[in-house]
């Protein structure tokens, strides 16, 4: 039995591993800034797999927030054996030249900004127990580009960089750093993108047999749950019917 912390678990991947991980009876650390759906997520898991589960409200691009919350977790929640760094966002699809300043921002604090601050906060503990994995959740966007993409991509990119530099960083020491890269999913990701624009986000998936975010989760659970010898450096996962970030079939 591992603790597991999940960052954005409010919907989409987050979630989805969330349950994946009470399935598997370890304890369930969730966060996001919806604290409505976290209660509803938190209910759901103890109802159906008497999971234990402890839930707070966090937006992990505000560093004092993420310092306190985590700083203040109850005693028997402060051991985090693993970090899933899942809180991310994409905004909108327009050319650099079009493209909304505040998106950027927010996209840059959420997805960069945000993994720094929890990982900081976290892994201070995980070096002190000589134990402990971090799995950060990044994108095939961060090994390519696509039009209108370009801020999100540069974020994953970003990510790619920092799970490296975090091997790196701590090498020598039994921390393990995975980073689970999943291309096109059907999760509430477009919608966020396209702003609560559901025909838009709708037409996103059409045609087609994207990933689930079920899917992914597996594919994290798998990470975590190796002999601690074993560090899952990378996993690269696509649906059947995409071979690059903008080549999906559609004949289906």
């Amino acid at each position: 039995m591992k603790t597991v912390f999940i960052t954005g678990a409010s919907s989409g991947i987050g979630w989805a591993t969330a349950i994946k991980c009470a399935q598997e009876k370890n304890r369930v650390l969730i966060c996001a800034r919806r604290s409505d759906r976290l209660k509803k997520l938190s209910e759901e898991l103890k109802q159906k797999y008497q999971a234990d589960v402890h839930y707070f409200s966090l937006d992990v691009s505000k560093k004092s927030e993420v310092e306190e919350k985590i700083k203040n977790l109850p005693e028997n929640w402060q051991e985090i054996d693993v970090l899933v760094n899942n809180a991310g966002l994409a905004l909108g699809l327009e050319s650099i030249d079009k493209g909304a300043a505040d998106d950027w921002e927010t996209m840059i604090d959420v997805n960069v900004k945000g993994l720094l601050y929890v990982t900081q906060a976290v892994v201070k503990g995980m070096l002190e127990r000589k134990k402990g994995q971090i799995i950060n959740i990044g994108s095939i966007s961060g090994r390519e580009t696509y039009p209108g993409g370009s801020v999100y991509c540069a974020t994953k990119h970003a990510v790619r960089a920092l799970t490296e530099g975090m091997k790196k960083d701590w090498h020598g020491t039994p921390i393990r750093i995975s980073e689970v890269n999943p291309g096109f999913a059907q999760t509430e990701f477009s919608l966020v993108r396209f702003k609560q624009d559901e025909k838009r986000a709708d037409s996103v998936y059409q045609n087609t047999k994207p990933l689930l975010a079920e899917d992914i989760a597996d594919a994290i659970y798998y990470c975590l749950s190796r002999p601690e010898h074993i560090d899952i450096r990378e996993v690269f996962i696509t649906s059947t019917a995409q071979s690059s970030t903008t080549m999906i079939d559609r004949s289906n």
